[in-house]
């Protein structure tokens, strides 16, 4: 969802009474930029806080599939998410253990991602007419694909930083974007309370 599509959803109109406050928003931009630069400051302290949320929500994800288990009838299918269930939340103590290897196999599986939706994007790209812009399609895929190999070829030694400086570069335009959303906020309500009869 881009910001003039939450802006739009925001809008002041007969079924909104007012707009939320965007001095909020803006405050949690702050936050989300001091959090990123921060992070960037220290990329290994950042890679081991991502890899210890990713053992946090594999837990609650088995967590969660074994409670699903117990509402399955037939008990071939109730094992078999129990099993799954059990091995996420094994999984996700394991990254407590050990953070290293955790890092290294989740940085493993970003670079795989990274190729497979490059040439996926690229793929697509070469399908599309003639017609289509395709070209910005094309330079996503390629971009994609370098920085998905980019991490493949410096695997595993740059498993230290690598899921670090994502999290910080992460945390950084989610904060510009929530800065740049408080302001149209802010711009929308001051020109609606412009355009309202005193």
């Amino acid at each position: 969802m881009t910001n003039s599509d939450i802006l739009r959803h925001f809008r002041p109109g007969p079924d909104i009474a007012s707009l939320p406050n965007w001095g909020w928003m803006f405050a949690l931009g702050v936050v989300y930029l001091i959090t990123g630069f921060v992070a960037l400051g220290s990329v290994a302290v950042a890679t081991v806080a991502s890899v210890l949320l990713v053992g946090v929500m594999m837990i609650i994800a088995g967590v969660a599939e074994v409670i699903n288990a117990f509402q399955i009838k037939t008990w071939g299918k109730l094992l078999l998410c129990a099993l799954l269930g059990a091995l996420y939340i094994v999984a996700g103590f394991v990254t407590f253990e050990n953070t290293a290897l955790g890092a290294v196999v989740l940085t493993l599986m970003l670079g795989a991602s990274l190729v497979a939706a490059g040439i996926m994007r690229l793929i697509l790209a070469f399908s599309m007419k003639r017609a289509t812009p395709r070209f910005w399609l094309a330079i996503s895929g390629v971009i994609t694909l370098l920085i998905g190999l980019l991490i493949l070829v410096r695997w595993p030694i740059n498993s230290v930083y690598i899921l670090g400086l994502f999290l910080s570069l992460d945390l950084i335009v989610a904060g510009a974007s929530w800065i740049g959303i408080s302001f149209g906020l802010r711009r929308s309500s001051t020109m609606s309370q412009a355009r309202s009869p005193a």
